[in-house]
């Protein structure tokens, strides 16, 4: 099975580690806008990872928009 968007983006930012628990939660790249810091931290994404992936998601949403 080939990498998913999300999972070929979290491997850019270097976080592939939660590639798996992005896709058991049905997080793909239409649902990223909608992601808060609390959904992160309930998912078991780490805090400095959040504030990281938190700056991507700002930053891709510019490409895609």
């Amino acid at each position: 099975m080939s990498a998913t968007p999300i999972a070929e983006w979290l491997e850019k930012l270097g976080m592939a580690e939660y590639a798996e628990v992005f896709a058991e939660n049905k997080i793909n790249i239409s649902a990223l806008r909608y992601l808060t810091d609390q959904d992160l931290k309930d998912i078991g994404v780490l805090l400095g990872h959040r504030r990281i992936r938190l700056a991507a998601i700002q930053r891709q949403l510019l490409n895609f928009d």
